[in-house]
């Protein structure tokens, strides 16, 4: 059974990559009446920690027990929580603002990132081929964006305006956005993992923690950012089957990471995200007109082989933990 859920598993993972990239991009470039980004990422983390409440009600924890009943530990989840909010919130202007296929090779700069944190704050050691790896991985990923900024000029969509209605986009805003995302990702995954073995717990535990607290703090940042759009537009503005699917399916995927991570292995999850690549570009191809180059083939290519090297050692089982643990890819 346990091998049927690990490959079943990885195989909804690849899938809920690659799609929950796409419909983004599609919900967010379309033209007519747009969603607020920010009322998303409300709504997933309360689907999230709604989720994994259920889950833990089995062992009869109840919302007032695990959030307040542990204060001082979901108070200490306000850093990561925060983190995360503004993670997702940038997820969104990249996307908006990149092609699918560039922000996916591009994301995974946050395994960069989370395995720098991890060496400055939990004191992880690194082999030599991850060190390769990382090397690789960023060498991938720059020549990915020096073809991308040569083909786009900043100023200018990345799909043909379908419409007057369809929004503007900009490659800088959209490459600041990923980039702000992996230095946040990579942090708050080490901080969150940090937390995990200094307090232990059941990780469903701590994830209804982190949901009371992030949809918190996704309805402060909400205010802060849109509240007079909220307030003029309502809370569900622009929202259609489209957008529910893509708010259903961030809220999934943190679930279904877990399963991956009890399951599966590091080196299966790095084929998994490299598949996901994959299917993002030929989707992209075929849905957007996304058309890649030799340069941007090649990046992808060193980024593949990056991601499956750097989890190939079997030392590496503490970097990023506390970022799989949490869901975000």
């Amino acid at each position: 059974v346990s091998r049927r859920v690990k490959y079943g598993s990885l195989a909804v993972l690849v899938l809920q990559n690659a799609s929950l990239v796409l419909s983004i991009r599609y919900v967010r470039t379309r033209p007519g009446e747009r969603f607020l980004p920010s009322t998303a990422v409300v709504m997933a983390e309360a689907m999230k920690g709604t989720a994994c409440l259920l889950l833990v009600r089995q062992t009869a924890v109840t919302l007032h027990e695990a959030v307040v009943g542990q204060f001082g530990d979901t108070l200490r989840l306000a850093v990561p929580s925060l983190i995360y909010t503004l993670q997702n919130n940038l997820q969104y202007v990249a996307i908006s603002n990149l092609p699918a296929a560039t922000f996916q090779v591009t994301y995974q700069l946050k395994i960069l990132t989370t395995a720098l944190f991890s060496v400055l704050l939990l004191g992880t050691a690194l082999s030599r081929l991850q060190w390769l790896s990382l090397a690789l991985l960023f060498a991938g990923v720059a020549l990915v964006q020096a073809e991308q900024a040569r083909a786009v000029p900043p100023a200018v969509a990345a799909l043909p305006s379908p419409g007057p209605e369809a929004p503007a986009q900009s490659y800088a805003v959209g490459l600041a956005a990923v980039a702000a995302s992996c230095l946040s990702s990579g942090f708050a995954g080490v901080y969150f993992e940090r937390l995990l073995k200094r307090s232990g717990g059941s990780i469903w535990l701590r994830n209804v923690q982190l949901g009371a607290v992030g949809t918190a703090v996704g309805l402060g940042a909400m205010l802060a950012a849109e509240g007079p759009a909220v307030a003029a537009l309502g809370f569900f503005y622009g929202y259609n089957g489209a957008v529910w699917a893509v708010v259903v399916n961030q809220a999934a995927g943190g679930l279904l990471v877990a399963v991956v991570v009890r399951y599966a292995d590091n080196i299966l999850k790095g084929f998994a995200t490299a598949l996901s690549i994959l299917a993002s570009t030929a989707a992209s191809a075929h849905l957007f007109g996304f058309r890649p180059r030799a340069p941007f083939l090649a990046g992808t290519a060193m980024v593949l082989a990056a991601v499956v090297l750097y989890g190939r050692p079997r030392g590496n089982a503490g970097t990023g933990q506390g970022q799989q643990l949490r869901g975000h890819n």
